[in-house]
């Protein structure tokens, strides 16, 4: 059973409000943007994942990252 997106369209002037399923312009959109946020995710988790591999490895140097800042790094 999918649960299908739903649309609330409130008319300011009347108050007349209208829910609706989504068309399937919108639920393209909504599948591009879900796409483009999970992109995003991984691509912050590839980030934090990068710079805690580096922080292990300036650890095992015996460096820290307060060290590479005052070297300009």
């Amino acid at each position: 059973m999918s649960i299908t997106p739903k649309v609330t369209i409130i008319n300011a002037t009347t108050g007349e409000t209208i829910t609706r399923d989504f068309n399937n312009d919108e639920l393209e959109q909504l599948e591009k943007d879900m796409a483009k946020a999970a992109e995003r995710e991984a691509k912050d988790q590839a980030k934090a994942e990068a710079k805690s591999a580096a922080e292990v490895k300036l650890k095992a140097l015996g460096l820290t990252t307060d060290d590479l800042k005052a070297l300009g790094l």
